[in-house]
């Protein structure tokens, strides 16, 4: 206590000099000195008993525009009150309110600092208010939008769950809590993080949120596409506004498949194009049977510049899975070909791919044009087995299923035609040179 006591003589002996020149401390600017080097004194020893009622004295006396460490102090001076007195409500609640009103004061009269002050105040109104969703949601949306995108983010997570909590008792709708995870989904992606873990922080949240808001089920599709369509019909051109449509039905069961999704995807990509969204527009088209603007959008994802050889490749193995399946046979094994151009290390699913379209297709001519076509699958599928080990069981059965149409050896000398002699195949758009195979 000696050693506090002197320490806070020769700082008041310092200061008393200049008082004079101290006006930012008040009508009473030798009191509020005073009150604050002797709160602070304690504070720095962590005599926080003998602090508080010297920083009360000071709060009351100095402008809160004389010292913010005077502030900060005190908000920790607070929490430590509110958690030595848990077993008393009433003045547990006055604590909390005075801890609130501090952080107020310091965003009012240091306002370079109001972002943290009020980030820190949403904090302690998530850590003590409790059982009043009414108030979270309206302290949290203040904050909010003061702060938009600097705003800590786990207040729009605790914003969010106060609106839920309101649409359940009733007293918020449905859209208003759309709107609140919109609003908050917008302001968590503007966010710029400072570190690595800012950023995962960041990302953590965001999962949070979304699940918090899939979860409640409180938007139907119906609603979505009831309070959406006419915004979009609106602004059609209004990029953020078609990124959260699709944001929201993505998100939402069973609602993908519905014109307002699609238009407002294709508006996406067409105001702000790059490979991801054309592949995705590509997806959404295929899903709806679309062939012809499922093919456009794909091959636009593979001719971008951003995607590298290997997506390319893997997107144009997929382009030739989708016709193949949609009986574009010549379009498959382009597309095949051009997968294994791209990348050779899937040269087995390719190959074994293009074999399935030549043994797929039908050909008109002769008996020997017509069973042509299964020469060259019979080819293809020998070199997916030799490049595959794992696809060899299946494109040794469908080798041999196929050598059954191979046409007879009576047949072939017909038409002056032997084992092994070179032959072109030119089928449904497609050429292949292989060679002469019987049954015998």
């Amino acid at each position: 206590m000696k050693k506090i006591t002197i320490a806070i003589l020769t700082l008041l002996l310092s200061v008393s000099g200049s008082l004079f020149a101290q006006g930012k401390y008040g009508k009473d600017s030798a009191e509020c000195l005073k009150y604050l080097s002797y709160y602070r004194e304690y504070y720095k020893q962590k005599a926080y008993d003998d602090a508080l009622p010297n920083w009360r004295k000071a709060y009351k006396l100095c402008p809160p525009t004389a010292n913010q460490t005077m502030l900060i102090d005190g908000t920790s001076l607070m929490r430590r009150l509110i958690a030595a007195n848990s077993n008393n409500p009433v003045y547990r609640e006055a604590l909390i309110d005075s801890l609130l009103t501090i952080h107020r004061v310091r965003a009012q009269a240091w306002p370079k600092n109001a972002v943290t002050s009020l980030n820190n105040m949403g904090q302690d109104l998530a850590n003590y208010v409790t059982g009043d969703p009414a108030r979270l949601y309206k302290e949290f949306n203040e904050i909010i939008e003061a702060n938009k995108g600097r705003t800590r983010a786990s207040l729009f997570l605790f914003n969010l769950q106060a609106a839920i909590d309101l649409y359940n008792n009733g007293t918020l709708g449905a859209e208003d809590v759309i709107n609140c995870y919109q609003r908050n989904l917008a302001f968590l992606d503007d966010k710029k993080p400072k570190s690595s873990s800012d950023a995962e922080q960041n990302q953590k949240v965001r999962t949070d949120l979304e699940t918090l808001f899939i979860t409640c089920k409180i938007a139907s599709c119906d609603d979505l596409i009831r309070l959406f369509t006419p915004r979009f019909e609106a602004s059609p051109e209004d990029l953020n506004l078609a990124k959260n449509i699709v944001k929201m039905m993505s998100i939402t069961e069973d609602c993908q498949n519905n014109d307002l999704y699609i238009q407002a995807a294709t508006n996406m990509y067409r105001l702000e194009p790059n490979y991801n969204s054309a592949y995705f527009l590509y997806k959404l088209n295929a899903a709806r049977n679309n062939y012809d603007e499922a093919v456009k959008y794909m091959e636009e994802a593979i001719e971008y510049d951003d995607s590298d050889a290997i997506t390319d490749a893997e997107y144009s193995y997929e382009l030739a899975t989708f016709c193949f399946k949609n009986a574009r046979f010549a379009k498959a094994a382009a597309a095949a070909r051009a997968a294994l151009e791209l990348d050779p290390s899937i040269a087995g699913k390719c190959y074994f791919l293009i074999g399935q379209v030549w043994g797929s297709i039908s050909c008109g001519g002769d008996e020997i044009q017509t069973r042509a076509n299964f020469w060259v699958a019979v080819d293809n599928l020998r070199k997916a087995a030799a490049a595959d080990e794992a696809l060899a069981d299946e494109a040794n059965r469908l080798i041999a299923q196929y050598s059954r149409y191979y046409p007879q050896a009576a047949e072939a000398f017909m038409y002056n035609l032997t084992n092994g002699q070179a032959y072109t195949v030119n089928c449904s758009g497609m050429s292949a040179t292989t060679t002469v195979r019987t049954q015998n």
